[in-house]
């Protein structure tokens, strides 16, 4: 029996592949397009692993998924083939439309198929869990009570409405086809393999080079922060006892402003990568123009992981961050591939003069 994952080759995909094959004896067969942020070094340390295969396919494509289930004797699907970075989706929404919405649905489609092939046992062991997020959501209040797994959706941009459909699909399987469907809605990640248009990557990689460092708007927009390790665990959890048609919400607990994360971030920098002339990391920092419909917080209420499934957060943000910047900084191969002259183009597109023409 084998785990199908799709998009393991981008940032929490790679990281829950490795974590998997670290973890017990099921081989993993990996499904991933290889867009601009999927990439083969990230998957480095499984490609000698006779449990891991990758194949280099699209969601869509309905007679290779078909296919892979079958051979493979697929008995979980972990879902994390998306398009996934907001800015990205406000300047170009269509492909988020066909990844999110078509191809949840045709993967959804040949599993139902596939399922229904099965002898009863299997049927009933079998998962498919869908890598969401909290961004469907849409925006909190400063006091507002967090999400948790009864909260309505009102997603504001044009990615979390595909993801957002794509979960209204998967729930849909369930109840009309009894499919053993089950979601999860994760807040904003950070750690390694992250492609370095987010964030927390962003400020490490161009930090380190003496960069400006740019900041949407006043930076007092929250998010909630985990580390992907702490993810991955979580998802594995949910594969191992999650209840099908059910929802659960992951979190880091540690809600912060953008602009207190950048400085955090940059006085690790000051430590462990200091600029010339005792300059401070946090002198760099640009603020640019605020991104259309830009939601002011998020925040998860986890409470149910913990309870159902006995999973909690091992890292906090000191500890993540702090592993997150030396994993950066050590590994300056993966970053160069990464960083390719397409990355470059979008950083000046997307931020304009917030950021110095290298």
């Amino acid at each position: 029996m084998t785990i199908l994952v799709t998009g393991g080759a981008g940032f929490i995909g790679a990281n829950f592949v490795l974590s998997c094959l670290r973890a017990g004896e099921e081989p993993v067969v990996n499904l991933d397009k290889l867009t601009y942020a999927g990439n083969l070094g990230s998957l480095a340390a499984a490609s000698a692993n006779p449990r891991h295969l990758f194949v280099k396919g699209d969601i869509c494509d309905l007679e290779l998924v078909s296919d892979l289930l079958r051979q493979h004797a697929v008995r979980a699907i972990v879902h994390f083939a998306a398009e996934s970075h907001v800015d990205r989706s406000i300047r170009g929404p269509e492909d988020f439309i066909r990844t999110n919405i078509t191809g949840t649905f045709r993967l959804l489609e040949a599993t139902r198929s596939y399922v229904a092939t099965l002898p009863a046992a299997a049927r009933e062991a079998f998962r498919f869990v869908n890598v969401s997020t909290d961004e469907v959501f849409g925006s909190l209040g400063p006091d507002a009570i967090p999400f948790d797994e009864t909260s309505g959706y009102f997603p504001n941009s044009p990615y979390s409405a595909s993801k957002a459909a794509g979960d209204h699909l998967v729930r849909s399987y369930f109840h009309t086809y009894g499919l053993p469907v089950i979601t999860t809605h994760c807040s904003n990640n950070y750690g390694p393999f992250q492609f370095p248009e987010k964030l927390i990557p962003l400020v490490i990689l161009r930090g380190q080079k003496g960069e400006s460092l740019p900041v949407y708007g006043d930076g007092m927009n929250v998010r909630d922060w985990l580390y992907v390790e702490d993810h991955c665990e979580a998802l594995r959890a949910v594969l191992a006892g999650g209840k099908p048609g059910a929802t659960y919400n992951i979190g880091g607990d540690c809600e912060k402003a953008n602009l207190d994360v950048v400085h955090e971030v940059c006085a690790l920098l000051d430590e462990l990568h200091p600029l010339p002339g005792e300059k401070a990391h946090r002198e760099l920092v640009r603020f640019v123009a605020d991104r259309p419909g830009h939601d002011r917080r998020y925040a998860i209420d986890a409470g149910k992981i913990r309870r159902e499934l006995g999973w909690r957060p091992a890292e906090d943000f000191r500890s993540g961050i702090r592993k997150t910047v030396v994993w950066y900084l050590q590994n300056q191969d993966w970053v160069n591939d990464v960083s390719s002259g397409e990355y470059r183009n979008w950083l000046a597109t997307n931020y304009g003069s917030g950021v110095d023409a290298q």
